[in-house]
Parts: C-alpha cells; sequence; structure tokens
C-alpha cells in the first residue's frame, strides 16, 4: 500500500494534507530554505486542527548545510524536547561531519533525545559523501526512514540509487523519495524503485485577499515574487497523488 507524507508549510496545509488522504505530514518552516523548525503555535495548532493524521516535525535550525555548531544543537535538543512534550508522532533531522559523512554521534544524541519518537534522516542524506555507509550507520542508529532524492535535484533523476537504496535496505529501513515527486510521476518512480512511502510537497499558490497593495515595498528576499501569494498544500493535489495508479 503507497504510503503519502506531505510537506506542510503550515498548520492548515496539515488541514489539507488530512484531507486529501495522507498518511503523514512533516510540518516545516522556511520552505524556502528547503525547511526549517516550525514553531510551537504552529505545532499546537496543526495537532487541534487534525484529528488522523501523523505529524512528524523538521528539526533545522537554520536552511545551508548540515554542519551544525553547539549553540546550533542546542536549539535543535531544545527543539526536539518540545516536540516530544506535545506528543507529535516524529521528528526529522540530519547531521553530516565536515568530511561529509554521517556525524553518527551527533545523531545518536538527537535521537536519544527524541526517546519514543519516530525519526526519519531528510535529505542532509542526499549531499553525504557515501550513501551505502551513510545507509548502513543509519539502520544501526534505529532511524525508521530515509528522505531522499536519489542525491539528484530530483527523485526522477535519483531513481538509479534510490531503487538500490531500496534492494540494499532489504526492509531493514524505509527508503522515502521526495523531491518532485508528484501525480503524473509517482507511478513511475514507484515502479522503478520498489518504494512504498513517498514525500511530496502537493502545492498551490493561495492569492492574497488583502485590497490595498504597495507592491513597491518587499519583506524579504528579492527571490520572493510577490508579497501577495504564498503556497499551500493542496487537498485535490494529495488525493490525485494518493490514487494515482493505484
Amino acid at each position: 500500500m503507497r504510503i503519502i507524507e506531505v510537506c506542510a508549510n503550515s498548520a492548515q496545509s496539515c488541514v489539507e494534507a488530512e484531507a486529501g488522504g495522507a498518511k503523514r505530514v512533516e510540518l516545516c518552516a522556511g520552505i524556502p530554505e528547503g525547511g526549517t523548525t516550525p514553531s510551537y503555535g504552529e505545532i499546537r495548532t496543526a495537532q487541534r486542527l487534525t484529528s488522523k493524521i501523523d505529524i512528524n516535525v523538521i528539526i533545522r535550525p537554520r536552511g545551508g548545510d548540515f554542519l551544525y555548531t553547539e549553540a546550533e544543537v542546542e536549539s535543535m535538543l531544545q527543539d526536539i524536547a518540545l516536540c516530544r512534550g506535545l506528543g507529535v508522532h516524529g521528528v526529522v533531522f540530519g547531521c553530516l561531519t565536515k568530511e561529509g559523512d554521517i556525524d553518527v554521534p551527533l545523531m545518536r544524541r538527537l535521537m536519544d533525545a527524541a526517546g519514543p519518537l519516530s525519526v526519519t534522516c531528510h535529505r542532509a542524506f542526499d549531499v553525504c559523501r557515501d550513501p551505502f555507509r551513510a545507509l548502513e550507520e543509519l539502520i544501526e542508529l534505529g532511524c525508521d526512514r530515509i528522505l531522499t532524492s536519489g542525491q539528484q535535484s530530483d527523485a526522477v533523476k535519483g531513481i538509479p540509487l534510490i531503487k538500490q537504496l531500496v534492494e540494499r535496505a532489504a526492509g531493514r529501513i524505509i527508503i522515502m523519495p521526495g523531491c518532485g515527486v508528484r501525480e503524473e510521476n509517482i507511478a513511475r518512480i514507484e515502479a522503478e524503485t520498489g518504494a512504498k512511502e513517498f514525500h511530496t510537497s502537493a502545492r498551490s499558490v493561495v492569492y492574497s485577499r488583502m485590497e490595498y497593495r504597495n507592491e513597491r515595498v518587499p519583506m524579504g528576499s528579492s527571490a520572493v515574487t510577490s508579497e501577495f501569494e504564498t503556497v499551500q498544500t493542496d487537498r485535490e493535489k494529495v488525493r490525485r497523488i494518493v490514487e494515482t495508479g493505484v
């Protein structure tokens, strides 16, 4: 049975993901940065507004690489403790050494802090030096799954490596393709890799309800096309991804 995890950028996106039939969400802030830790309020609101979907929370204090300072590690530990106290389903993190390997001692430290929560290693895996060594290390650590695009820019291009990872994992850990997984390619990725869990954004543009608009004053990066457009999980896109090819 195909399991769909949605990368949700808000509590409302969690609502949409649940309505579309997703099994799980990865709740994130900072989507343009690849996902950062959401606020306490966002997590609690997502829990209050949903009833059936599993909520995994990304633990990532900033965008950029996955080599963390001790101050950043302390922040991650505090956020994991918060998530554990709130009783979310799981947490999502990944840490590398400066040489590009899995930082096994730090991963173990974070996993010990997570206790009974499910742990997913995120796409830090996609920029590690040796994916097969990393696979075995994450299995030994006890991670539940690896989110990966097969060390490529999207999961379709990463199909060859994802297939190898699924085969080598042999059921010891879940290999979950993500990045560019859509309704038009999920059946192909599933058939060619043997994966059963998939990570997708399934978002659509949401237009501002503002009537007065000052377009001359941006609030952030110039990469943002408009302050009057945001993105949100689209329940119909989720539903189509859940049902496509099944």
